[in-house]
């Protein structure tokens, strides 16, 4: 069987977003896919409202808001891996409230983010 890099999808027009995918590319190992550049097979695997946050496509998962987030700290070579093995002590429930309210917020707050950093 094929195993692929994992393909971070991410919203190529917000450029807070771009810099922090290519972050990720930088300290992993991602492929990264813009929503201007997804296939129909790519598509059809996100969400219907795929638009609203990112998403890690695996071989096997799809992976979506925080917890691509989440997935993708976890596999940097970079101190945020540490960060998310000492995040991963918590129960699943409490990781994922905690994890989707911090992501909503700062996606949420995308503009102002730019400001600091943006490709």
């Amino acid at each position: 069987m094929s195993r692929h890099s994992p393909r971070l999808v991410y919203d190529d027009d917000c450029g807070f977003c771009t810099w922090s995918a290519e972050y990720a590319d930088a300290h992993g190992d991602f492929e990264l896919v813009g929503f201007s550049e997804l296939t129909p097979d790519q598509r059809a695997r996100l969400p219907s409202e795929y638009e609203q946050c990112a998403h890690l496509l695996t071989d096997d998962r799809v992976y979506s808001c925080g917890e691509a987030t989440e997935e993708v700290l976890a596999q940097l070579d970079s101190p945020e891996r540490s960060a998310v093995a000492l995040f991963r002590l918590l129960p699943d429930s409490t990781r994922a409230r905690i994890r989707e309210h911090i992501y909503r917020w700062a996606a949420d707050r995308r503009a102002w983010w730019g400001k600091f950093r943006s490709r």
